[in-house]
């Protein structure tokens, strides 16, 4: 199986860039799945029905969250019923919408797991405990389990990596917007990225306007972060490869699109 994850769309350059490379990707790679990541796809916070049903007619089979999964509030009115997103699973017991979802591809399934780191971040339940309640209950109808963890800090990500290496297929870090070079397989057969990347404004801080990001840094006074709207883009991802019958990763290479590295058909 190959799977396609694409890093935190942000704004309207974000889902832009999907609307144009998914299929361009997807013709490239045949991917038989392709997530993203979209807790920053309306306006860098939070995501509209609009936008999700949007997503899925470029091509997306499923959709994860993050810390922004409800700024902005339209997504209370059909989150129950978007079967094809995900939000972090320790967002507390009764929180609308779910953690995991499956997808079947031909005569296997894989699963999907969003859950949320919490150094630097909301205190959520211990998102290892949850995993391992997660994984549990995924292996007993797969082996193949993509795990996009949405987290702060390096370390808190790498130890997920480890502590899941050989249990699932894939962990891929979100949520800080620049992709890191660690793309590798675990011994024990997990696909590890410390970070995917954004998929948005190239030019910005992060998705932002950089005026506000560095006047915020020189003054120390509260800025309201703006997304850009024009200009140039990046898409970042990556493409997994996982053995069907052991849900061990085979490949992970990084893709990045941007004015420095133009896609090649």
């Amino acid at each position: 199986m190959r799977v396609l994850f694409i890093g935190d769309v942000v704004g309207s350059m974000g889902r832009e860039m999907i609307t144009e490379y998914v299929p361009r990707l997807k013709k490239k790679y045949r991917p038989q799945v392709t997530i993203v990541n979209g807790e920053n796809a309306a306006s860098g916070r939070g995501i509209t029905e609009k936008i999700y049903k949007k997503l899925l007619q470029d091509g997306v089979d499923v959709v994860t969250m993050g810390n922004h999964t409800w700024d902005n509030r339209n997504i209370f009115e059909f989150i129950d019923d978007a079967k094809k997103m995900v939000r972090p699973a320790n967002f507390p017991e009764g929180t609308p919408g779910q953690g995991m979802v499956f997808v079947k591809v031909n005569q296997v399934e894989l699963a999907v797991i969003n859950m949320q780191a919490r150094s630097f971040m909301t205190d959520l339940d211990d998102p290892f405990r949850k995993m391992q309640a997660l994984v549990a209950e995924a292996r007993k109808r797969t082996p193949i389990i993509f795990v996009d963890f949405h987290g702060e800090t390096t370390s808190e990500k790498q130890a997920m990596g480890w502590f899941l290496d050989g249990e699932v297929s894939a962990v891929v870090g979100t949520h800080t917007h620049v992709q890191t070079n660690d793309a590798r397989i675990l011994p024990k057969g997990t696909a590890y990225l410390t970070d995917v990347g954004m998929t948005g404004p190239y030019d910005g801080i992060l998705g932002m306007r950089r005026d506000v990001i560095i006047e915020k840094f020189l003054t120390a006074m509260p800025k309201r972060f703006e997304v850009v709207e024009e200009g140039r883009a990046i898409l970042c991802g990556c493409l997994l490869e996982i053995d069907d019958a052991t849900g061990k990763a085979k490949d992970i290479q990084l893709i990045q699109i941007n004015d420095d590295r133009p896609f090649m058909e």
